[in-house]
């Protein structure tokens, strides 16, 4: 078979429209950050090569090994990580900066596709799936990192719901996290509680809580139908909008680019998330079709969080847009996803045609 008939051209396509916008958006502003973004790209395609002539099942003897090095990563992070801006997420490893974070959202994903591939969804064992799952949780909100904590909690109601949990335990889960929603708000810290509070009155404190909020709604709705064009945002270029090469880089590129700008990336990563539901609909292996939706529910829930605190519609939480926003650790660990998924597809339809 031809090495180019195992590449997943509709996942790579999208995918790397979507990470050039950022890394246009990103080398407006900084040719240094630009530059970095690419070279992380270029490592990352590497690795979704290599999982699209991987076949996944393969990688079920590695999972529970990778669990505990990424448990023992978020450990490290604790004693030798570096702070920023209060938070404790990265691993210095001289010239670049590792974020075990969002290398743990692929492992759980993996995980708990094994798990759920071989046990059914009853009530003892998606109380299991709970214990796999909060290590991993529990080390990333005390970073820190509310953003990654409530991803992974994403991922594993993804996972649930493709495991084809009953209707009634839905509902049931649904009143248990109705009643552990208000509780946790005393162990959230002080700027996070007020990251929500400001949502709800961010002209209460223009100056303060509420201004990142304004300033990305500023941005948003300055950009009107064809943006101010690349590198003439008054928003981020004089510094008005916060993070925006991150957390509100979508802000940025709606000003830039316009309402047309947007709706490109809108409709590439709906082509993405569809296409991928497609896959995990024609998977013969329910493991398989446990990865795909959990990638899926990873990227959704990133996608429509950081969309909508960019536009006043969430609380702002601290989740980067996946392929688009800056940083290494996250482009690198969303390909890998997208590797894995790309996998799944490519070896389906060797097994078709034989």
């Amino acid at each position: 078979m031809k090495p180019l008939s195992l590449v997943n051209f509709p996942i790579i396509l999208s995918s790397l429209s979507l990470i050039s916008f950022g890394i246009l958006v990103i080398y407006s502003s900084s040719k240094e950050l630009a530059v970095q973004q690419l070279m992380f790209t270029l490592v990352g395609i590497l690795i979704f090569l290599a999982f699209s002539h991987l076949e996944i099942k393969s990688l079920k003897g590695f999972i529970l090994p990778l669990y505990v090095i990424t448990i023992l990563m978020l450990l490290l992070v604790l004693f030798l990580g570096i702070e920023t801006r209060g938070s404790v997420r990265w691993i210095p490893l001289g010239i670049f900066n590792i974020q075990p974070s969002e290398f743990a959202k692929p492992v759980l994903i993996l995980v708990l596709a094994l798990f759920w591939s071989k046990n059914i969804a009853s009530w003892k064992n998606i109380f299991k799936s709970v214990f796999w799952s909060l290590p991993l949780i529990f080390l990333i909100f005390k970073q820190p990192d509310l953003g990654s904590s409530l991803t992974l909690i994403a991922i594993w109601i993804g996972e649930l719901f493709a495991a084809r949990v009953s209707f009634k335990k839905i509902l049931i889960l649904g009143l248990i996290i109705l009643i552990i929603v208000p509780i946790s708000w005393i162990f959230l810290h002080d700027y996070q509680k007020q990251r929500i509070t400001s949502f709800l009155s961010p002209q209460a404190d223009p100056l303060g809580r509420g201004y990142n909020l304004i300033q990305s709604t500023i941005a948003v709705g300055s950009g009107q139908f064809l943006g101010r064009g690349l590198g003439r945002g008054t928003q981020s270029r004089l510094q008005f909008l916060p993070e925006f090469r991150t957390d509100f880089i979508f802000a940025s590129i709606a000003e830039e680019m316009g309402f047309l700008g947007s709706l490109i990336i809108l409709s590439l990563y709906s082509y993405l998330f569809i296409y991928c539901f497609i896959n995990a609909a024609k998977q013969k292996d329910f493991f398989n079709s446990l990865v795909i939706l959990g990638v899926v529910s990873m990227l959704v829930f990133q996608f429509f969080v950081n969309i909508g605190m960019n536009l006043g519609l969430l609380p702002i939480t601290g989740i980067t847009l996946p392929l688009i926003s800056y940083g290494g650790s996250s482009l690198i660990a969303t390909l890998f996803s997208l590797g894995m998924v790309a996998s799944t597809n490519s070896f389906r339809k060797r097994i078709d045609l034989e």
